[in-house]
């Protein structure tokens, strides 16, 4: 069972955010993702918020001073409470989703959603540092969204 907790700084709750199919389509990624996923209680949050505020993680953290879509803080083993399994972070820059879906052409909704798994691929290992791993990743997340009816136009 996942446990989703997504909360908004400094942003107001865009008509593209349905908290229903954002738990659902995490559900259905981490079922594929994960053998185990039956068996134990799974946390994740998301914080969705501006241009301004993931300038400031980006820069604590990654020591990059611009703003990016989405930063993802995975966690291990030890930041686990009692029974629940904390995967990790996923901070979101909705003003990035909104530039980006201009400058790709397509939906709002599209990239929105491909931010997500972007992100939450990242708490689940991959990466796209070496060209394999980025194909194999751009891969997984274009099946995930195809398979979730999650295309350019909508």
């Amino acid at each position: 069972m996942l446990d989703l907790d997504i909360s908004f700084q400094d942003i107001e709750k865009k008509e593209y955010v349905d908290e229903t199919k954002i738990l659902e389509f995490f559900e259905f990624v981490l079922k594929n993702e994960r053998e185990d996923y039956n068996e134990k209680e799974l946390y994740i949050s998301i914080l969705l918020t501006d241009n301004s505020n993931i300038q400031v993680i980006n820069k604590e953290y990654r020591d990059k001073d611009m703003p990016t879509d989405v930063i993802s803080f995975a966690y291990n083993e030890t930041e686990n409470f009692g029974g629940v399994e904390v995967i990790g972070d996923i901070v979101v820059s909705l003003d990035r989703v909104e530039e980006q879906c201009k400058e790709y052409n397509h939906s709002v909704v599209r990239e929105f959603y491909y931010v997500l798994v972007h992100g939450l691929l990242h708490l689940l290992g991959y990466d796209h540092i070496e060209e394999v791993d980025k194909l194999k990743m751009r891969e997984k997340e274009e099946l995930y969204l195809s398979k979730f009816n999650i295309t350019r136009d909508i």
